[in-house]
């Protein structure tokens, strides 16, 4: 049971709707991530709606992480699951889950992010996104090792984004759990 209750869009105060505005970065890079049909998020928007000024802050973060980062969308959702099986955030993991299925990763691939870094099932970039995001979440840095194999292959922008979607991801996450968020109905089957 949530610890606060979402407020109904029916009451959201009127800047609410000016914070949403936020999620949509000056330079989109991927669509929007919520097809038709697919979760809304209003038990988590309905919350945010409690406080529509750091709303707007946290969505300007979050809507560049999530559509103006400059890595795959595959990436994003390697990063975003990974930060949502240790966290234990099951809020964002089923939103989530639906985002992975929807670019294409398998049920198998999302199982696999859950378990973490495995170097015989993902290629040397995902099992090193995979453990940045474990040492991000707990010592808060990239290990030397870990960066060589990143640098390699992505450029400045891409290990800013990895780092600052984790981050993102990570304060999403403990509000979810925080909050004790409820599934919202469209997500209780996924």
């Amino acid at each position: 049971m949530a610890r606060v209750e979402p407020v109904p869009t029916s009451e959201w105060p009127r800047e609410m709707r000016g914070a949403l505005a936020a999620l949509e970065p000056p330079v989109p890079r991927h669509p929007p991530m919520s097809k038709k049909g697919g979760p809304k998020g209003l038990n988590a928007l309905g919350t945010f709606a409690h406080h529509p000024e750091l709303a707007r802050a946290f969505f300007t973060f979050n809507g560049y992480a999530l559509r103006g980062t400059n890595l795959t969308e595959r990436q994003r959702e390697i990063l975003m699951l990974r930060v949502s099986a240790v966290r234990k955030s099951s809020y964002q993991w089923a939103q989530h889950l639906v985002v992975a299925r929807d670019i294409g990763m398998t049920d198998e691939e999302i199982e696999r992010v859950a378990a973490g870094p495995d170097p015989d099932f993902w290629n040397p970039l995902e099992t090193a996104l995979l453990r940045a995001t474990d040492e991000l979440l707990g010592d808060g840095t990239i290990t030397d090792d870990t960066w060589a194999v990143l640098s390699a292959e992505l450029d400045t922008q891409q290990l800013m984004d990895v780092i600052f979607s984790v981050s993102a991801f990570e304060t999403a996450a403990r509000l979810f759990r925080s909050f004790a968020i409820d599934l919202d109905d469209d997500l209780k089957n996924v």
